[in-house]
């Protein structure tokens, strides 16, 4: 049974940071890319960012380039997001996702081909 499960999120000042995890089971991961998507109240998902299967594809939406890090562990089949620098407008509920295997990110949309599985997300909010 694929599983993907989205931990780290929380309350955190203007400023501060976090480290988002996304643990994948029932499939190998190292056969997807996996991209974050995040949407706020009111508002449409967005594509935060994603990365390759191999690591070598990595893709950020403007807003977040240079404050957001996303990597991977295939061995421990958990990818990352490490947010920085967080402004009130990265408040959201943030999901990883999986597409299609052996699919790499699509940059146009800052996501994966098809996107099939979601986890079930991991509030961030950024409030002082």
């Amino acid at each position: 049974q694929v599983q993907l499960v989205e931990s780290g999120g929380g309350l955190v000042q203007p400023g501060g940071s976090l480290r988002l995890s996304c643990e994948a089971s029932g499939f190998p991961l190292h056969y997807y890319s996996i991209g974050w998507v995040r949407q706020a109240p009111g508002k449409e998902r967005e594509g935060v960012s994603c990365i390759s299967r191999g690591g070598g594809g990595i893709y950020y939406t403007d807003s977040v380039k240079g404050r957001f890090t996303i990597s991977r562990d295939n061995a421990k089949s958990t990818v990352y997001l490490e947010m920085h620098s967080l402004k009130r407008e990265d408040t959201a509920v943030y999901y990883c996702v999986v597409g299609e295997p052996w699919r790499e990110c699509v940059e146009e949309t800052i996501g994966v081909v098809r996107p099939t599985y979601w986890g079930q997300g991991t509030q961030v909010t950024v409030s002082s």
